[in-house]
Parts: structure tokens; sequence; C-alpha cells
């Protein structure tokens, strides 16, 4: 799976979660998570690269779904467990 396909499974997790996930162009830091009057929305950064929005998805991704109660592929799981504290606090 690349890159690619390993963000758009970690934004499906985040849309699948009531997350409104908007694209925007934010300077290249990768995006990120925030609560907007009650509601969680994810910024993609467009000028970000595919591999600095997908680490900041997986981020995201484990403040929002709890990964152990939910069906997720193989390598989506790998990468959030690799680019997360998610991993160590097992």
């Amino acid at each position: 799976m690349n890159t690619q396909e390993l963000l758009e499974q970690l934004l499906a997790l985040l849309e699948s979660n009531n997350v409104e996930v908007r694209t925007e162009s934010i300077g290249g830091g990768g995006g990120g998570l925030c609560k907007i009057k009650g509601k969680y929305t994810f910024f993609v950064d467009s000028d970000a690269t595919t591999t600095d929005s997908a680490v900041t998805s997986a981020q995201a991704v484990v403040k929002i779904v709890d990964i152990d109660a939910v069906y997720i592929k193989p390598e989506v799981r790998e990468f959030i467990e690799k680019h997360t504290d998610r991993e160590r606090s097992k």
C-alpha cells in the first residue's frame, strides 16, 4: 500500500467517526485536528507532503477512534503504531 492509499484509509477512518475532513493550503505543516463549535474537523494541508499528511492523520485517528474496537487493515494499523505513541502505550 502506498502513502496516498494509507492517507485515504486514515481520512476515511476519521470521516466514519464524524470528523469533517477539509483540505486547505496552510503552509506545509501537514494539517491537524481541531474542535470547532463542538465538532471535530481535520485539516489536510494541501502544501504538505503526502507522508506528512498521513502522519498527522494517524495522530488524529488515535485521538478519535478506538482502534482496538474496529477493523483496520494491517498496513494501516502498522503505520498508525509506527507514527504515534500508540505502540509504546501498550
